[in-house]
């Protein structure tokens, strides 16, 4: 199936510019293909449950790339959604991946946490439709097979390269560190802290373990408190991170203890309030980075939604570009010449940065490094 190719990223984006009255960018142009098609794309995102905090921000990041991709582009490239509810269950994934498999769209984005991502993705790789998820993390996974695709920076990317920065700037030299054992995500990136903290010569006071779902971490984080560390590491998904930021505080744990979370959201920051104030971060994307496009994506996501933007929407964002900019060069809807499409990614200019992936489908582009800093994500200097 052939479809008429996209104009290039830069250039949509140069349009979006204008439509705001901001500046855009400039970029090389995706091949033209000859007739239009009408492209319907999987979303798997949790609309209901623990995690919708991540389902309702990506649904907005591929919603708002779809519109500007389908109305601002020369190329008339019509991309439909047929979004399915993971319901924030690995039982829900699997069903929403299996369903789209079925009614057979050649490819499929979102699934926000990587427990899930580990036992639905399989699903896509077997039946050869490419699973591209826009905010799982966990080291590893697109190792599952080469339709397998992400867009967030793996923990074993991101990780090391914030503890050497946040090590050099804050000098910490013993620290605790307290994660998630159920959860795939925060099991990877504990590892990840834990590898990069011995690296760097800083002493590990304690490591603390909840599970998914607790609610009460006052008896490890009263441990941590009374061993009086530098710092504490903490992962976890986002319902857990706000209450471990707030609890941590309220039995007393000093604010000259630096919380340091990868992957910190700004719905996080803003539910914990003053709890998260000078809590760090690592990321793949700042709202306050100059990368292409960045600030055109903020004001219009600002415009159509009234709200600002996340980091789940921002990434959610780039993912269809990603995705739209090989099925252009591809000239094709078909799943296997969008999966070699999208393996030859490289320094594609994207909100994220200059974007490519490495031989196993695993995000490569320069991470950033935040402070919480009256209540806003801002750039750590």
């Amino acid at each position: 199936m052939k479809t008429k190719g996209l104009i290039a990223f830069a250039s949509v984006l140069a349009i979006v510019a204008l439509a705001v009255g901001v500046s855009g960018c400039e970029g090389e142009e995706m091949p033209p293909v000859t007739t239009v098609e009408e492209i319907s794309i999987g979303v798997v995102v949790p609309l209901t449950g623990q995690n919708e905090s991540y389902g309702f921000p990506m649904r907005r990041g591929f919603e708002l790339a779809r519109e500007e991709i389908n109305m601002l582009s020369d190329a008339n490239l019509n991309i439909t959604f047929d979004i399915v509810d993971d319901q924030s269950t690995v039982a829900g994934a699997k069903e929403a991946v299996q369903q789209l498999v079925d009614r057979g769209v050649p490819a499929i984005v979102g699934i926000a946490i990587s427990t899930q991502l580990k036992d639905a993705f399989p699903i896509a790789q077997e039946n050869g439709v490419v699973a591209f998820s826009s905010v799982s993390s966990a080291a590893g996974l697109s190792g599952i097979g080469d339709f397998i695709f992400r867009a967030p920076l793996a923990t074993d990317i991101l990780i090391p390269n914030g503890v050497m920065a946040t090590r050099e700037k804050l000098g910490y030299k013993k620290v605790a560190a307290i994660y998630d054992s159920i959860d795939v995500y925060s099991t990877s990136s504990n590892k990840e802290i834990g590898e990069a903290l011995k690296e760097n010569g800083v002493e590990i006071l304690t490591v603390e373990t909840f599970q998914t779902g607790d609610t009460d971490f006052s008896e490890q984080l009263t441990k941590i408190m009374d061993m009086e560390p530098d710092a504490l590491f903490i992962s976890a998904l986002g319902p857990e991170v706000r209450q471990i930021l707030i609890q941590g505080r309220e039995i007393g744990i000093p604010e000259s203890v630096h919380f340091i979370v990868p992957e910190l959201s700004r719905d996080e920051v803003q539910k914990a309030g003053d709890a998260a104030e000078g809590a760090i971060s690592f990321s793949g994307w700042s709202s306050m980075s100059d990368t292409p496009g960045n600030q055109a994506f903020i004001q219009n996501y600002r415009a159509k939604y009234g709200i600002e933007a996340e980091l789940w929407a921002a990434q959610s964002y780039a993912t269809l570009y990603i995705l739209a900019d090989a099925i252009g060069k591809a000239q094709s809807t078909e799943s296997t010449a969008i999966r070699d499409a999208l393996a030859q990614t490289m320094d594609f200019p994207t909100i994220l940065g200059d974007f490519s992936f490495d031989s196993n489908g695993e995000a490569m582009y320069d991470p950033v490094v935040l402070i919480v800093k009256d209540g806003e994500l801002q750039l750590f200097e």
